[in-house]
């Protein structure tokens, strides 16, 4: 089977725009899950709806891969399937290794979904001597000083970052220093790399942040919509059933002058 390290995949030599390559994984979800369930064709509008886009953007990403579904029947599964895992190089064997073995890098570590989607846990790696050996999802977790030779022996090309902020940049400047070329980061930092290394940065603080915003313009427009729903206070009458004028806060000899004089 081939490695991450010789393979990569083909979609920036084939101009496909970065946000359609950030959706391909979202209709790659959708696709899997109809081919669970034996489905053979399904049309735009379904697996847009699935995959949470319109289906005039998922057919222009689609135009992309040079596929174009049959009108009146719709696009083959199985056929999306095999050719979304190509592009984004699924279709190969990709060694991961994980730095970081505290309680997030160990539950991404028994994360299931990897060995699904065409990724290997090569190795759980950790700077704490007490973690050295110890199996952790099945895997013995090895220390951070044989860092550079396992990528090598592994050939490595992706890592992902799982430590505190504090010593996310060195773990950073060390894979890259080995050879690794992605790295998908949980640290609460920015990481700095050269060109030619992609990094992707996951932040569950970040994106709860941007949660509460919204909850709190919700609860701003149910306030104002509340506020809008209660009725004004009725406008007294006079003596003839017409609305009094309006004061304009003058007093004269008889008491307030109205705004509008009455004829």
């Amino acid at each position: 089977m081939a490695t991450g390290r010789t393979h990569r995949p083909a979609t920036r030599s084939r101009g496909i725009p970065e946000a359609t390559v950030a959706r391909l994984p979202l209709y790659l979800r959708a696709l899997t899950a109809l081919s669970e369930r034996s489905v053979p064709t399904v049309s735009s509008e379904e697996l847009a709806a699935a995959a949470g886009v319109n289906s005039a953007k998922l057919r222009k990403d689609f135009s992309y891969l040079g596929s174009y579904g049959t009108r009146g029947v719709g696009y083959d599964v199985e056929y999306l399937v095999y050719q979304i895992s190509r592009e984004l190089g699924l279709t190969q064997d990709w060694p991961v290794v994980i730095v970081g073995i505290g309680n997030l890098g160990a539950a991404l570590a028994g994360y299931g979904g990897f060995a699904s989607r065409g990724f290997r846990v090569a190795a759980l790696i950790d700077a704490d001597p007490a973690m050295t050996g110890k199996p952790v999802a099945g895997i013995p977790v090895q220390h951070s000083d044989d860092l550079e030779k396992i990528i090598e022996e592994d050939g490595v090309s992706i890592g992902v970052i799982a430590t505190p902020a504090g010593v996310a940049q060195q773990v950073c400047d060390r894979l890259v220093a080995a050879g690794v070329t992605s790295i998908l980061n949980f640290a609460p930092t920015v990481l700095s790399v050269p060109d030619g290394v992609d990094v992707r940065k996951v932040d569950l603080s970040i994106e709860l942040q941007i949660l509460a915003f919204h909850e709190q313009r919700k609860a701003g427009e149910e306030a104002e919509n509340e506020a809008a729903a209660v009725p004004a206070p009725p406008v007294p009458l006079g003596a003839a059933g017409q609305a009094q004028p309006k004061s304009t806060g003058r007093k004269g000899p008889d008491g307030d002058v109205p705004a509008v004089m009455p004829a």
